[in-house]
């Protein structure tokens, strides 16, 4: 993007910037949702299956260009739990949530942020970012960044502009040695993700903003990965 564009464009997002995150988000986010499509990307996490061995993390950087410093995916990791030698830990996936009620899309100023209406996938295109930072003021699960190479607004994508667009699964799936993670359409009833999600109880990150998450997970079961 031409640096005097954005230059421009930043100084009219100055305009608005009196305007409150908080009160943009209180408005009703249903019409965010997509319905439309007949694909509804979604992912699963079993933090049981995953041993924290950030394979996920690296491929994310490699496919997808991802400059050191920052991170569109994060394997988290809590623990020790228990009394030595029965000690295990937990291993959690920091990623977009892809809501289909997205606060960051919401309060984007210039339509950068959006959820692309073949696939529930929440974007960004980063030629229309601004770097004004509303999304990631906005998102409540902190996962959003600004690129220090694009100076754009940067997360997980689901590989949508590499993996998916050449019909492969999500770097971070593929990598993962255990099958710890499943993507998949939640639209069919036959996916592998569909089949996963009614065989095994899950939980989503603060559903109770209304936010409608996308990235599913199993719960921990203390002691399943013992060191």
């Amino acid at each position: 993007m031409d640096t005097s564009k954005r230059r421009f464009l930043k100084g009219c997002g100055g305009v608005v910037a009196g305007l409150s995150v908080y009160s943009v988000m209180d408005r009703p986010q249903a019409s965010l949702a997509v319905e439309s499509s007949e694909t509804k990307y979604a992912m699963l996490h079993d933090e049981n299956l995953c041993i924290g061995c950030n394979a996920c993390e690296d491929a994310c950087r490699e496919v997808n260009q991802v400059p050191f410093g920052v991170s569109r995916v994060n394997i988290v990791r809590t623990g020790p739990y228990g009394e030595y030698p029965e000690q295990s830990y937990r291993f959690s996936r920091h990623s977009c949530q892809h809501c289909e009620a997205a606060p960051c899309v919401k309060v984007c100023p210039t339509g950068a942020a959006y959820i692309d209406k073949e696939t529930g996938i929440v974007a960004v295109n980063e030629d229309r970012c601004v770097g004004c930072q509303y999304c990631i003021a906005a998102c409540p699960y902190q996962i959003r960044f600004i690129n220090p190479v694009t100076k754009a607004a940067d997360k997980c994508d689901f590989c949508q502009q590499t993996q998916l667009s050449q019909g492969l699964q999500p770097a971070c799936v593929l990598a993962c040695p255990t099958n710890a993670l499943v993507f998949g359409n939640l639209k069919d009833p036959n996916s592998a993700l569909v089949k996963a999600l009614k065989s095994k109880p899950t939980y989503r990150d603060k559903v109770d903003l209304g936010t409608r998450p996308k990235l599913f997970h199993v719960r921990t079961i203390d002691g399943e990965i013992v060191l």
